[in-house]
């Protein structure tokens, strides 16, 4: 049935004449397939999907690609992956759990292509007691990809973090950005470097963005005891959530956090919070859903967005925007993550993905941008459960967000083969849109007079600063 689809016409944006090894198939690498064969010119028998269970084997056989259940491990990767993998082939990595840099490094060597949607270490490196908490961040894990990048320099594209987020939100700053300077009079070109895009950011007086996401989504069995419910990956929610919080730390800020800390290597564009990402909360905004309070989960796009929207002179950060994630996920995860909380952070013994059983909702992802003239501005996508499914079979609205920015990612790797490591801040952001948006349901732009002072204090007193709403001060819950 869905292969009669693939072959109706349709313009296809990339051509991939090697073979496509697919490590992981999750809810996302499920997702993928009838837009992966919707949209680049590739045949089913040259796609290898390399997966640690035998979940979705029927998705795989019924689109006609090969499945290999392989758990795979520091031990056994290279056993496994090299002979499936020669110049001119593309391996996207869609598992938690494997090591990003190990296979950038394996690509690097066959000359392959390669792609990844978060910068994951090996099984137990979120956990690792045995090394500090700045070297169990992701700070820390985007840093040796960086030093792998600069080691290198030219070589097989490997985009590092491109999915919804990273991925996509690096494309919504950069659009959000230009939308802002339009709608308050400020002529601009398209900036074509990353010093003129935090030159712009510095004349829009940008002074804090959040990837502000809210997700509405609902199954029709609501969350048991003892299970972990979500609408993507479990696993890698759980994973990222035990990390430290960790956010962008910006020029303007001047109440520094009892439990910060800064990194003593790298950039320093990010701090960290000794406090894991699922109990720390910040206050946020989306349009649909309003105020709310969401977690401060650390994601590698509140790193790099801040990196690379910083301005220096003699060597002295003169500007840069304070970035976190602000994370409301579906309700039955928000009650995962409290019982999760109470059991000392040891995992539920019950998993569930919410998907074909969702009933209704809406995943409102977009960037808050705050500071400016106007106010706080929200860009992003606005996506409901309805349209999702309407859009690709074994998809909700959060996946397909997540798929949108992977597709973009590949065809413009197929575009740009030889481009080295980078990061979804070093491309181009219009190609990314065009490629992303139909599948992302409307792209919403809106202003708001929210601050994170609003309706603060009338209950009980609270330590503001009222001379300044976007101090992360106001914006952390405490």
């Amino acid at each position: 049935m869905e292969m009669k689809a693939h072959k109706q016409a349709h313009t296809k944006q990339g051509h991939l004449q090697g073979n496509l090894v697919i490590v992981g198939f999750g809810s996302i690498g499920q997702a993928l397939l009838r837009l992966l064969f919707h949209n680049i010119e590739i045949a089913p028998e040259q796609v290898k999907i390399i997966s640690a269970d035998e979940n979705g084997q029927n998705i795989a056989r019924e689109f006609g690609v090969a499945f290999t259940p392989h758990l795979l491990t520091e031990e056994n990767y290279l056993a496994v992956l090299e002979p499936c993998l020669n110049k001119g082939d593309f391996l996207l990595n869609l598992a938690v759990d494997v090591s990003s840099l190990a296979l950038v490094d394996l690509c690097w060597r066959r000359g392959s292509l390669y792609l990844d949607t978060c910068i994951e270490p090996w099984s137990g490196g979120y956990t690792d007691r045995s090394v500090s908490v700045s070297l169990r961040s992701n700070y820390a894990l985007r840093e040796k990809a960086l030093a792998f990048a600069r080691e290198k320099g030219e070589g097989p594209t490997a985009l590092l973090a491109h999915g919804a987020n990273p991925g996509l939100a690096s494309t919504f700053v950069k659009q959000a950005l230009l939308n802002i300077a339009a709608d308050t009079g400020m002529k601009v070109k398209k900036p074509v470097s990353r010093i003129e895009w935090a030159e712009l950011a510095s004349r829009l007086e940008i002074k804090a963005i959040h990837i502000a996401e809210r997700d509405t989504q609902i199954g029709a069995q609501r969350k048991q005891a003892n299970e972990f419910v979500n609408t993507w990956s479990v696993d890698g929610f759980v994973g990222e959530s035990l990390q430290p919080s960790e956010l962008g730390w910006g020029s303007h800020e001047r109440h520094w956090p009892l439990d910060g800390a800064r990194h003593e290597f790298g950039c320093d564009a990010a701090i960290y919070l000794n406090r894991p990402g699922a109990a720390t909360r910040v206050r946020s905004w989306v349009p649909l859903g309003g105020s709310y309070h969401g977690f401060l989960i650390t994601h590698g796009e509140s790193i790099s967005i801040a990196d690379h929207l910083t301005l220096r002179e003699h060597g002295k950060v003169v500007y840069r925007p304070t970035v976190n994630y602000a994370y409301h996920p579906c309700d039955d995860a928000v009650l995962s993550i409290h019982e999760l909380a109470g059991r000392n952070w040891r995992l539920q013994s019950s998993k569930r993905i919410l998907r074909d059983d969702i009933v209704d909702g809406v995943d409102e992802l977009g960037v808050l941008l705050m500071g400016h003239r106007k106010g706080a501005y929200w860009y992003g996508s606005r996506l409901s459960i309805h349209e999702a499914r309407r859009l690709a079979p074994y998809n909700n609205a959060t996946s397909s967000q997540v798929v949108a920015g992977v597709l973009a990612g590949m065809v413009w790797m197929l575009q740009n083969p030889y481009a080295g490591v980078v990061e979804p801040d070093d491309i181009d952001h219009e190609v990314i849109l065009e490629i992303a948006q139909p599948y992302l349901g409307e792209l919403v732009s809106v202003y708001t007079d929210w601050t994170p002072l609003q309706d603060r204090g009338w209950l009980f007193h609270e330590d503001v600063d009222s001379a300044d709403p976007w101090q992360f001060k106001n914006i952390r819950v405490i």
